[in-house]
């Protein structure tokens, strides 16, 4: 009996440290993400005020803000991250660790070149403000879809048909420029991307399960886990900008 109940305590220790190995290996996995992300949401926006300041001087645009704002070449700046962000999602399984990260960087710089116009359109104080809004928020949803037991998938697939259904939005009302559809859209779109932060935490935890025996493996995840949510946290910015923000 003596020994029964030994082996007993020697198996629920062993459990308990294999538990706390888990969880140890998930929290530094979910920190790099969350590293990735926070590195990523500096350089873009120190290369959108760099932009600005190099655009605009004395309130008139310089040479180098009338070709990127004005010129054919905005639309090399428009669509530039979208096309670097499809090719990383592509051939991120090809990739080094490193040249992945890198990838990202240069995205997280062009978004920010791409984004600097908000300076032209909303005040500083506006957007500084609405920035520190979105982290709160963002913060407590991450939060929430780490600690939730419930499985968020129904919630997360039913987000996905509203994003669509937000990009038809969208692009109606590039024709019909009404004032009142973009002011819906843009509060459709904070609850959207809303509900994608906290669905999207919780897919990157169960993410963990999958590469955590392999280091290249868990190293690319936690760089598209970061990509995923700065996304989101970007979205849901520029969306609450649209009605928090006070105009120049």
């Amino acid at each position: 009996m003596a020994d029964y109940r030994t082996n007993m305590a020697r198996a629920g220790m062993t459990a308990t440290g294999v538990r706390a190995e888990y969880d140890e290996g998930l929290r530094a996995y979910l920190l790099k993400v969350y590293n990735y992300m926070a590195i990523a949401l500096a350089l873009t926006g120190v290369a959108a005020f760099a932009t600005f300041n190099m655009a605009v001087s004395g309130g008139q645009l310089t040479p180098f803000g009338t070709a990127i704002y004005t010129s054919a070449l905005k639309w090399v700046v428009m669509f530039a991250p979208l096309v670097l962000v499809f090719f990383l999602a592509f051939r991120i399984n090809s990739m080094s660790v490193g040249a992945a990260q890198a990838t990202f960087w240069v995205y997280s710089i062009l978004v920010g070149v791409s984004l600097s116009t908000v300076f032209l359109v909303f005040t500083a104080t506006s957007i500084t403000q609405t920035f520190f809004i979105t982290a709160a928020a963002f913060g407590a949803l991450s939060l929430y879809g780490y600690t939730t037991k419930r499985d968020l998938s129904a919630m997360g697939s039913f987000m996905v048909m509203g994003l669509f259904g937000l990009i038809i939005a969208m692009l109606v009302n590039l024709f019909l420029q009404s004032s009142a559809m973009q002011w819906a859209i843009s509060v459709i779109g904070v609850m959207v991307f809303a509900g994608l932060t906290a669905w999207d935490t919780q897919k990157i935890k169960n993410m963990y399960d999958v590469v955590a025996h392999d280091e290249t493996m868990m190293g690319r995840s936690a760089i598209m886990g970061a990509l995923t949510l700065y996304l989101d946290f970007i979205n849901m910015f520029m969306f609450l900008l649209q009605f928090l923000g006070n105009r120049e």
